[in-house]
């Protein structure tokens, strides 16, 4: 029987959460060890070192500052030591993103306030050369850093607190108090870091430990990074909440799933992007049911893909929409319908709004198979008129304010809504990308883009992908008596230090001229509408190719199929 924590007793914050595993043996998190072995730590373990870390930090912050800590780390045990170190602390930590490079990573580190930023070896690459004032840099897994550590080995939870502008007072950390600062694309060019708060994640653990009712017998595989809100708060906090270990892969590996499931007992993971579909591509094997794991919980697979991977591994997938800020979620019900993402989450009142009216959009109309047909009507902007739970972006006053304005929360993100309540997702606002998980902004592309001598005006939109999430698609209007040269486009991409790893364009269309609305802005429906199915050139880098090459007439039949197998085809029509 499976038995789950009851409302009555779920904590207020996080760092009760991490305290009330002090003194629980029993299995807290794996790992692999030297040789690929599975390393199993206890709970108490784990408790151990997060209050070291807690008491190392309060003791290295300078006086004043912003009880903030960078962790640019993969998936190893420091990850989860120091989010447990931080909830005990009352500070922050702000997961910084290994793709990003040069000075757009120097900025987040800058921007979220970090005076300390804990890495490790593998990434020291990525900050050399890079101007962090006042920012101290701890290296994990050197002497240096184990001798930093080991006078605080007998720290314990409570022992130490930091508050905000004050790091010598000492006070238990309450709801209200920052624990995440989580980065979300931005439409400057500057991605915004959202706040989340330990009232607020604490019960988001406690929601999703009882929807899935997670017991100390589960085994929580953590194979999305640490540093996407993905996997802190939807499968390491309600594995906390219920006392069952986490099991962490480095990095993602398809190849290595199902071996790291089975080794580690898992029974629960999560994903986003196309994580899901890198699995499905891996050769089938006559023992891919042989394994413990039970459910899967994401974003953007896919209801075709899904049902693939509930027939193959006997696994079921919930998918869910919610943002890192909180501010809306949709839930799905037994009756949500194939290719829906279900109904408006508990307390939030969800509607699909035309932005540039502020009017409702009408109820999508759907044919026998399913197409929308009345799209250019019913597609709006997915909005919260209720209470929502966002609690802000760190100093980024401008972006708050665009999110929340007439006091709504705006998503942007695209959805349409059927007679019946159920919202199904229908694409990205102009500015923002999706990215196998991560989240980019058209702006900052776009400005990289520009620096190329033979451009003359560019715009970067979201095109979808074929099977999850979206694409980069870049428009060039070339400079008078200009050629677009495919491999003088790729060496220009190559020697851009802040064109993070997700951000290279799959598609580039040529064009005369740029079109514009009749205020001159970039006219980005016509480009998006039109995608890929254009009758200018458009030129593409195949996802097994590293060369641009023209997109020829097979290469779209290719494409499409692709499209109609995953069940995608009619977010090209939208």
């Amino acid at each position: 029987m499976r038995t789950t924590t009851t409302a009555t007793d779920a904590p207020g914050t996080v760092a009760e959460l991490v305290a009330r595993r002090w003194g629980d043996h029993r299995p807290g998190l794996k790992c692999r060890g030297d040789g690929g072995r599975p390393t199993v730590l206890s709970h108490h373990r784990v408790v151990q070192e997060a209050a070291a870390r807690a008491a190392l930090l309060v003791d290295l912050l300078p006086p004043g500052a912003e009880p903030h800590v960078g962790v640019l780390l993969d998936n190893t045990p420091e990850f989860p030591f120091w989010l447990g170190a931080a909830a005990l602390a009352g500070a922050a930590v702000a997961g910084i993103n290994p793709t990003r490079r040069g000075p757009e990573l120097a900025r987040d580190v800058l921007h979220t306030d970090c005076r300390i930023l804990v890495t490790e070896a593998a990434h020291l690459p990525l900050l050399r050369g890079l101007d962090l004032p006042g920012v101290r840099i701890l290296v994990t897994g050197t002497e240096e850093y184990e001798a930093l550590l080991a006078p605080y080995a007998g720290a314990k939870p409570g022992d130490a607190a930091v508050h905000p502008g004050a790091a010598a007072t000492r006070r238990p950390p309450g709801p209200a108090d920052r624990l995440l600062l989580y980065f979300t694309s931005g439409s400057t060019g500057a991605p915004k870091a959202a706040i989340c708060t330990q009232g607020r994640l604490a019960a988001a653990g406690h929601s999703l430990a009882r929807q899935f009712s997670v017991t100390p017998d589960d085994v929580h595989y953590v194979c999305m990074p640490l540093f996407h809100g993905n996997a802190v708060i939807a499968d390491w906090l309600p594995a906390l909440v219920a006392g069952a270990p986490v099991a962490l892969r480095r990095r993602f590996s398809a190849s290595a799933f199902l071996d790291d499931v089975r080794a580690f007992g898992a029974t629960y993971f999560t994903y986003v992007g196309r994580a899901v579909q890198y699995v499905l591509a891996t050769p089938p094997r006559p023992d891919d049911r042989e394994h413990a794991l039970r459910l899967g919980f994401g974003t953007e697979a896919g209801a075709v893909d899904a049902a693939r991977f509930a027939e193959r591994f006997g696994v079921r997938l919930v998918e869910g929409y919610g943002a890192t800020e909180g501010g809306a979620s949709v839930q799905r019900t037994p009756d949500t319908p194939a290719g829906a993402l279900g109904r408006a989450g508990a307390g939030d009142d969800l509607a699909v709004i035309d932005p540039e009216t502020g009017l409702e959009c009408p109820a999508a109309l759907l044919d026998a198979e399913g197409l929308l047909v009345n799209g250019d009507a019913a597609i709006g902007e997915l909005v919260n008129r209720g209470r929502s739970l966002f609690e802000g972006y760190w100093r980024n006053p401008d972006a708050e304010a665009a999110r929340t304005r007439g006091g709504w929360y705006w998503t942007g993100d695209l959805f349409f809504r059927d007679p019946e309540g159920f919202l199904y997702f229908a694409g990205r606002t102009d500015d923002r990308l999706r990215v196998d998980s991560e989240n980019l902004a058209a702006a900052m592309i776009e400005n990289v883009l520009a620096r190329w001598d033979a451009a003359a005006a560019v715009a970067v939109y979201a095109v979808p992908d074929e099977a999850a999430g979206d694409q980069v698609m870049a428009a060039l209007a070339l400079r008078e008596g200009a050629a677009f040269d495919p491999d003088s486009f790729a060496r220009f991409l190559a020697a851009q230090p802040d064109l993070g790893t997700k951000m290279a364009p799959r598609y580039v269309r040529i064009l005369d001229t740029m079109p514009v609305t009749a205020t001159n802005k970039v006219h980005r429906v016509a480009l998006r509408r039109s995608g890929f199915r254009c009758p200018d050139p458009v030129w593409w880098r195949p996802p097994t190719g590293a060369a641009y090459r023209p997109l020829t007439a097979p290469d779209l039949h290719g494409l499409l199929a692709a499209y109609d197998a995953h069940g995608r085809r009619p977010l090209l029509d939208r």
